[in-house]
């Protein structure tokens, strides 16, 4: 009879929690659809889902006002493999007060954004020790929402809509202590998600700067360092036809379609496992920002730009701990 040993068990469960962070949306979402087809097309249950439908419908705005977090989900086992399988670990430079808000900006976005779910979307990293009195709220998707089941699933770690509405609702009727957690960049930059690559696409995304001038709330840099280095991509000839393909989809449906890998099962394999590199996220000084209902384009740029300063002050400070040079700056585009 085989017996795992202690390291082998512990690794095991490790893959077992990545694996089930990346495809429950996935198998949860497909079960639901097929089940209610099955009971639709091939039986007279018909009536329960309708009821499902009926409860979406009643319940269609709760994603854009504050979700359903549950915290005995937040703080399941499981994350706690998810985190040390990289492992993931979360600094702050600065305090934050409970009785202001706050909107964090994390980059970069990465090809899965595993940092930001094991340090925002648990209590596996210790957000609760390391910031007390602040409730993060991860701004996701909006399609995430859309289906019976998967939508309390996700909204049981925290996560809300990234609907303007949404924000305004988090920002003035949840009273104070509220972190809202933006991937700026979004998927569209998973293209220079490479291995040693600090490209970040930012100098058009103002969005965030606008929301926290109308609400009159601090913004936070925030930069997770090793994000990057968990997946290699395969890079296509510039001109080719795949490459060519790649920014024909872009165009269709604003993201960048990536052959990205990282390792399998066995030694010196491609596979889907993020490489188990360490990734530590610095958050960075708040920015106190002045409340303006209406900002101007003016106004938001200029705000813009500080941000942007504070983002290269907080790598440069720190970029040298974690392998890079002291020549290396961010890219924006």
């Amino acid at each position: 009879m085989l017996l795992l040993s202690k390291k082998d068990l512990k690794t095991t469960l490790e893959v077992f929690a990545l694996f089930w962070w990346a495809l429950s949306a996935l198998v949860i979402g497909d079960a639901v659809i097929l089940v209610n087809l099955y009971l639709v097309v091939f039986t007279p249950y018909w009536p329960v889902s309708v009821l499902m439908l009926t409860w979406l419908a009643f319940d269609w705005r709760t994603p854009e006002r504050g979700g359903c977090r549950f915290t005995c989900v937040r703080h399941w086992c499981l994350w706690k493999q998810y985190c040390d399988y990289f492992p993931l670990k979360l600094l702050k430079t600065h305090d934050l007060s409970p009785s202001l808000n706050y909107i964090l900006a994390c980059h970069p976005h990465g090809f899965m954004s595993h940092s930001c779910f094991g340090h925002f979307a648990t209590e596996k990293s210790g957000f609760s020790k390391i910031f007390p009195g602040i409730i993060p709220s991860i701004l996701t998707l909006g399609a995430f929402f859309w289906v019976p089941f998967l939508r309390e699933y996700v909204m049981s770690t925290g996560p809300c809509s990234v609907s303007q509405s949404s924000m305004d609702f988090l920002l003035t009727r949840r009273g104070t202590g509220n972190m809202l957690i933006v991937g700026v960049s979004g998927l569209a930059e998973c293209r220079y998600s490479l291995p040693g690559s600090t490209t970040l696409v930012l100098k058009n995304r103002t969005g965030f700067v606008r929301t926290a001038l109308r609400h009159g709330v601090a913004l936070i840099p925030a930069y997770a360092f090793g994000e990057t280095e968990l997946y290699n991509q395969q890079i296509f000839t510039p001109g080719g036809f795949v490459s060519r393909f790649q920014k024909w989809f872009q165009s269709m449906v604003h993201i960048y379609p990536c052959a990205f890998y990282g390792h399998g099962f066995i030694e010196n394999s491609w596979g889907l496992l993020p490489y188990a590199r360490p990734v530590t996220t610095i958050v960075g000084k708040p920015l106190p920002l002045p409340k303006i209902e209406d900002p101007s384009k003016e106004t938001v740029a200029k705000y813009h730009v500080v941000y942007i300063d504070a983002l290269h002050k907080l790598f440069g400070q720190h970029k040298t701990k974690f392998g890079f040079s002291e020549t290396q700056e961010l890219v924006l585009t």
